[in-house]
């Protein structure tokens, strides 16, 4: 009996260690997320945007984009991959863009989605001369 208890603790032990492991969380890039990840790849390849919505994208020319996401999150996954191809369809000139993963916590090794105040993933926040100037978030909740 002492046996069976003893293996069934050691079958157990990489269950155990698995259950503590947090999401990975600081800066990716969009290639990484896109191979890293499959349903943000999914979501991305199945995503075919009109002329309008690459023409939209234009707007956010010469302005820095942070996004904030959770890849454990599944709007994450549809709303970034979403994103990531407009990008790319678009080829618009951003100053600069950044992607940072939270753990489900909503915070990151860097501390950025705090000094952001992030409440929901996926937030997109758009920065022009490093000032806000506008915030879109998940709203399903």
């Amino acid at each position: 009996m002492l046996k069976q208890l003893i293996l069934l603790f050691i079958l157990s032990l990489p269950l155990a260690v698995n259950a503590t492991l947090k999401p990975h969380s600081d800066a990716v890039t969009a290639k990484r997320l896109l191979s890293d990840h499959d349903k943000f790849a999914k979501q991305y390849q199945a995503f075919s945007p009109t002329p309008q919505d690459v023409a939209l994208m234009q707007k956010l020319a010469g302005k820095e984009v942070l996004v904030l996401l959770g890849t454990w999150c599944h709007d994450s996954a549809r709303e970034v991959s979403l994103f990531i191809k407009l990008l790319d369809e678009s080829k618009v000139e951003l100053s600069k863009i950044t992607f940072v993963t939270v753990g489900y916590d909503k915070r990151d090794e860097a501390g950025i989605a705090l000094a952001h105040y992030l409440q929901y993933t996926h937030t997109f926040i758009v920065k022009h001369n490093g000032v806000e100037i506008n915030r879109v978030m998940n709203n399903s909740h």
